[in-house]
């Protein structure tokens, strides 16, 4: 039956494991430079609707490492950027391609692509949901603190993708879950449903952001206004006034409390330039994690296990 990865409330507990586990593998290997070339002779389709520099980099450095080849496909330049509906690009892709990978803006284009093709399809960004940044994130906090469950994960700034995907994949790792957003800029409503039902864990959303922050274990932030966001900036800088990841709302949580930012940053906006710095090396790690997370779920979706 064929896999994808459209968004974490597809997978469970152990799917999660699985790909974190195949990371950590994948990071070792590439570090001690042994062969992994699981997707020899493998083409990933890559459509990019939304401009990036981590998302492409990393896919396309991971498919060389694994033996295979991607194809960038511009949202500007494809027929899907000029009408194609996504159903025939879908059919038509399966018939070149073992595997997609798209970031674009609307879920439900991730969801159609998926429903209408024979080979897996793997969510790069949605305005919905950023599951391959979040796993990523995950495998940094988990090599670094060495464990997920029980341990408190902190969240401040708007509700966007990074929110939901957070909320949704720190909770299914049994973490203590904690956002506090703006009143208006919540999660998106079918991840506060989630989250009501999730077990073995705690979860907040708060308006306040030193009680979102107290005794965590790891501060996890984004820029208040999001790509295609451009014309709100000035509106948004207003109301995430004191949404701020700083030394000050640092000192409510734990000694030793982790950083993370899935980049780009705007230092002295969402986060200090000295707290950035103080964990750019937590940072810049969650960031290289994002090609060993990224294979791994290519591995596991397009390798024949």
């Amino acid at each position: 039956m064929k896999k994808d990865l459209t968004k974490l409330l597809d997978l469970n507990k152990e799917d999660i494991n699985n790909i974190l586990n195949a990371g950590d593998q994948m990071k070792y290997n590439q570090r001690h430079g042994i062969i992994h070339d699981y997707l020899r002779g493998k083409t990933l389709a890559m459509i990019f609707e939304k401009n990036s520099t981590r998302t492409r980099v990393s896919f396309e450095a991971g498919m060389y490492q694994l033996g295979g080849h991607a194809l960038f496909l511009s949202g500007k330049e494809s027929q899907i950027g000029r009408g194609e509906p996504v159903e025939d690009t879908a059919r038509v892709l399966a018939r070149y391609c073992d595997g997609i990978m798209i970031r674009t803006f609307a879920q439900s284009e991730v969801e159609l692509l998926a429903r209408h093709t024979s080979i897996p399809v793997i969510n790069g960004l949605t305005d919905f949901a950023h599951p391959c940044q979040v796993l990523a994130d995950l495998m940094t906090i988990r090599e670094r603190m060495t464990r997920l469950e029980g341990l408190k994960l902190c969240y401040i700034g708007d509700g966007n993708n990074m929110a939901n995907s957070l909320i949704v994949g720190g909770l299914k790792c049994a973490m203590n879950v904690a956002v506090a957003c703006p009143e208006g800029y919540d999660p998106a409503p079918e991840v506060l449903e989630f989250a009501k039902t999730a077990t073995g864990a705690g979860f907040i959303l708060s308006r306040d952001p030193r009680e979102a922050a107290r005794d965590a274990d790891v501060v996890i932030t984004d820029v208040w206004a999001s790509m295609g966001m451009e014309e709100e900036v000035q509106k948004r800088r207003i109301a995430f006034e004191g949404y701020q990841v700083n030394d000050e709302l640092m000192k409510l949580a734990k000694n030793g409390a982790m950083v993370q930012h899935c980049l780009p940053a705007h230092r002295g906006e969402e986060i200090t330039a000295e707290v950035f710095e103080a964990h750019a090396d937590e940072i810049f790690e969650e960031a290289e994690n994002r090609l060993h997370a990224q294979k791994a779920v290519m591995y596991l979706l397009m390798g024949d296990k």
